[in-house]
C-alpha cells in the first residue's frame, strides 16, 4: 500500500473531478426567463391612458413608430419624454429621423376632443402628415354590419 492512497491503487479517488455540472446554471437561466418574460409588458414606455375603443381598428404594421401620448391631464409626450405643445413639431421631427415617417397619436379617452385635434392641427401644420390614431379593442367583438 502506498501512503496517500487508501486502498492501494494509483489515486484515481483523490484526482480532481473535469466535469462541469450545468443543471443550476440552466436552472438560473429558466429562472431569469420567467422573471423576464413576466415583466417586460409592464415595462411600456410612456404615460398610462385610457384608450377609446374602437371595434374595427386595425394594428399597424409599422414596427417601431414614434408614439405621441395625450394624457388624461393634457400632458404631451413623445416616447416618454414630456414635451410642450410649442415644441412638439421639432421633437417628433426628430424622432423621425431614423422612421419611415408614421406618428401613432395615442389620447385618453377622458381628453376633450378640441385637444386631440389642436395636436393633429399642429403636427400637419408641421408638414407631418401621416399620423394614426390609436384605439383600444373592446371587451366583446362588435357585431357584423
Amino acid at each position: 500500500m502506498t501512503p496517500g492512497t487508501p486502498n492501494g491503487d494509483d489515486g484515481e479517488e483523490f484526482a480532481p473531478l473535469a466535469d462541469i455540472n450545468v443543471t443550476p446554471f440552466i436552472d438560473v437561466m429558466l429562472v431569469l426567463l420567467i422573471i423576464f418574460m413576466v415583466t417586460a409588458p409592464m415595462l411600456a414606455t410612456g404615460m398610462k391612458v385610457e384608450l377609446p375603443k374602437a371595434a374595427v381598428a386595425k394594428p399597424l404594421d409599422n414596427p417601431k413608430p414614434v408614439v405621441i401620448t395625450l394624457g388624461p391631464d393634457g400632458q404631451i409626450q413623445i416616447g416618454d419624454r414630456p414635451v410642450a405643445k410649442e415644441a412638439l413639431v421639432a421633437a417628433a421631427l426628430a424622432e423621425l429621423a431614423g422612421a419611415d415617417g408614421v406618428i401613432q397619436l395615442r389620447a385618453d379617452q377622458a381628453i376633450a376632443y378640441g385637444n386631440v385635434v389642436g395636436v393633429l392641427d399642429t403636427l400637419i401644420a408641421g408638414g407631418l402628415n401621416k399620423v394614426a390614431l390609436v384605439a383600444g379593442r373592446p371587451k366583446t367583438p362588435a357585431p357584423p354590419p
